[in-house]
């Protein structure tokens, strides 16, 4: 089974961007020699801690520090968006760098409400999401929906094309244009298996996707043992309780406690609800029952680790325990 990797581009404690994005560029070129199938980034705004706002460039420069690995976005949120934009976007990509290109496609703002107001979306802009995927693959393809108008590049790169979600909206909607899907169950678990059976069950063969092809999300931490694995997913996770709950300011790591063992703490705990944590053996059992009970095709891994050297040997374990081909 291919295996993959969600690069959140994390800026952790001490961090600049520019270390999170040098540390992106060390990840896509580690996962390329282990065997890893692709390396995604995902389009998020005004987050402290999150480095992959501009995905298409962080795409290029990875693109231009790699050699084979497939490269995408996990995934550009199209509301935020003209579809031509993002075709030329990613026809540029494509064209600099053929064969290695994806474009995983959402509806969420990645935003709070300031934001979306900042970045000129309109609020109804999500409910033109499936004509706006339709303007957006005949771009691509060559077969532009507005007559005289097409993305130069772009037309014609035909660059494969993933709907992303954590609902029965989008596994209803790729079923129903033949495209594979990618669920987020590495931070939303609860319609994992309800929306993978809609999809299967409502899939329409297309000329892009002949069968139904599920991509699923799972959070990894890898170590050389149990406990420090643990140590480590304790500490990720009371990272993002301090994210998520803090409120704008930073808190302390006794706070961050606080906040992880209260009842709001209690959600973030649940959005890690698919993880593998543990050393080698115990990873390799938690994905193969994950990728069964998932009913996937393609598993896409989320770090949540200690970054540096540590995030890497999380790969290396991962790589060594699923039996990736090293390249």
């Amino acid at each position: 089974m291919p295996i993959s990797i969600l690069d959140l581009a994390h800026i952790g404690e001490g961090m600049t961007a520019r270390d999170s994005l040098d540390a992106s560029v060390a990840m896509a070129r580690h996962a390329e020699e282990l065997g890893f199938e692709r390396v995604w980034y995902a389009e998020h705004h005004n987050m402290d801690s999150i480095a992959s706002s501009a995905t298409s460039v962080l795409i290029a420069h990875v693109a231009a520090h790699t050699r084979r690995i497939r490269l995408g976005a996990g995934g550009v949120m199209l509301p935020n968006h003209a579809p031509l934009t993002i075709a030329e976007q990613f026809g540029t990509l494509e064209t600099l760098h053929p064969g290695r290109i994806d474009l995983g496609l959402g509806r969420a703002p990645g935003s709070d409400q300031n934001t979306m107001r900042a970045l000129r979306r309109d609020p109804a802009a999500a409910d033109s999401f499936p004509q706006d995927v339709l303007e957006l693959q005949g771009y691509l393809t060559g077969e532009s929906r507005i007559p005289g108008v097409n993305a130069v590049p772009g037309r014609g790169t035909d660059v494969p094309l993933y709907i992303l979600g954590s609902s029965l909206f989008g596994a209803k909607l790729a079923a129903t244009l033949g495209l594979p899907y990618s669920f987020a169950s590495h931070f939303a678990p609860q319609a994992l298996e309800e929306a993978v059976a809609a999809y299967r069950s409502e899939f329409t063969p297309s000329e892009w996707c002949v069968e139904p092809y599920v991509i699923a999300g799972v959070g990894v931490t890898a170590a050389p043992t149990t406990e420090e694995a643990r140590e480590q997913f304790h500490r990720a996770q009371r990272q993002m309780a301090a994210r998520l709950l803090g409120r704008g300011r930073s808190l302390t790591d006794a706070e961050a406690e606080a906040a992880l063992e209260s009842p709001a703490g209690r959600h973030v705990a649940q959005m890690a609800t698919y993880s593998a944590v543990g050393d080698a053996g115990e990873v390799k059992d938690y994905l193969e029952w994950f990728a069964k009970h998932a009913r996937a095709d393609e598993l896409i891994i989320a770090p949540r680790s200690d970054g540096g050297s540590a995030q890497l040997r999380s790969l290396e374990l991962v790589a060594e325990a699923m039996g990736l081909a090293q390249r």
